[in-house]
C-alpha cells in the first residue's frame, strides 16, 4: 500500500540511524521508498528539513506529499528549507496535496515538538512489521497513513464553479455604474486571480505526480535488474 510515513525520535543521531534503517528496508525488497526526508522541530517552531533523497525529480520534494506535509508542520512561516533540500513554495502545501486526513496531521504535529526530529517518508509496504520492529529498537514513534488517490475530479468542479460566479459577475458589471461597478470589478479581478492561481496549482500536481509516478517505475525496473538472474 501506498503511505505516508512519519517516525518521531528524541534526536537526531537517532532520526538518521531511523532513515539508515529505512533504506536498508528498502534495499532488503521489505519496502519501497520514493522520497524521504529527516526533518527538525526548532524550539521556536521552524521546522528544518536536514537532509531529503535528493534522488532524480523527487530529490527536491516540490509537489510531493513528503514536500507538502513537511510544509504544514513547518506552518505559514515556519518552514526553514536545508542546504540539501528543494526550494519549496507556501502554496503547494494544502491537505489535498498532502492526500492525507487532517487527523494524521495533527497527530504528527503533536508528536513533532520541540527538539524532536522526524523522517518523513512517502512508502509502499505490504505489511507494517518490517518498519515497526526497525523504528521501534531504534527509539521512533511510528505514525503511518495510506495515501488517497489523485483526481482531477474536485478541482475541476471547483474550478467550474468559479468560472460560473465570474461570468455572473460580468455580466452584473455591464448593468452598473460608479461605486458598484468598481467594486464588481474589483470582485472579478480578484476571482480571476484565484482561478488563475487554482489551475495553476492543478498542474503543478499533475507534473508532480507524473513525475513521481515515473520515478516509481524507474525504481521499481532498476531492482527487478538488480536480481540474480535464475
Amino acid at each position: 500500500m501506498n503511505r505516508m510515513l512519519t517516525v518521531v525520535f528524541d534526536s537526531e543521531a537517532k532520526a538518521y540511524e531511523g532513515k539508515k534503517a529505512l533504506m536498508q528496508l528498502d534495499n532488503e525488497g521489505s519496502i519501497s521508498v520514493y522520497a524521504y526526508a529527516v526533518v527538525a522541530k526548532h524550539p521556536d517552531g521552524r521546522v528544518t528539513v536536514k537532509q531529503d533523497d535528493d534522488v532524480g525529480p523527487v530529490g527536491t520534494l516540490v509537489g510531493t506529499s513528503v514536500g507538502s506535509l513537511i510544509g504544514l508542520l513547518g506552518g505559514p512561516a515556519g518552514l526553514a528549507i536545508g542546504a540539501t533540500a528543494g526550494a519549496a513554495g507556501g502554496s503547494i502545501f494544502d491537505l489535498h496535496n498532502v492526500r492525507i486526513g487532517e487527523d494524521y496531521l495533527d497527530d504528527v504535529s503533536k508528536a513533532l515538538t520541540p527538539n524532536k526530529v522526524a523522517v518523513v517518508a512517502q512508502i509502499d509496504e505490504d505489511w507494517t512489521t518490517p518498519v515497526d520492529t526497525r523504528m521501534e529498537a531504534i527509539g521512533g514513534t511510528v505514525y503511518r497513513r495510506g495515501l488517497s488517490d489523485v483526481t482531477d475530479t474536485v478541482n475541476q468542479e471547483e474550478s467550474t464553479a468559479m468560472k460560473a460566479d465570474l461570468a455572473q459577475y460580468k455580466a452584473e458589471l455591464a448593468k452598473e455604474k460608479g461605486d458598484r461597478h468598481a467594486k464588481i470589478q474589483a470582485k472579478i479581478d480578484a476571482l480571476a486571480l484565484k482561478i488563475r492561481l487554482h489551475e495553476q496549482k492543478t498542474q503543478d500536481r499533475r507534473r508532480a505526480a507524473q513525475k513521481l509516478d515515473e520515478f516509481k517505475a524507474a525504481r521499481l525496473q532498476s531492482k527487478a535488474n538488480a536480481r540474480p538472474s535464475l
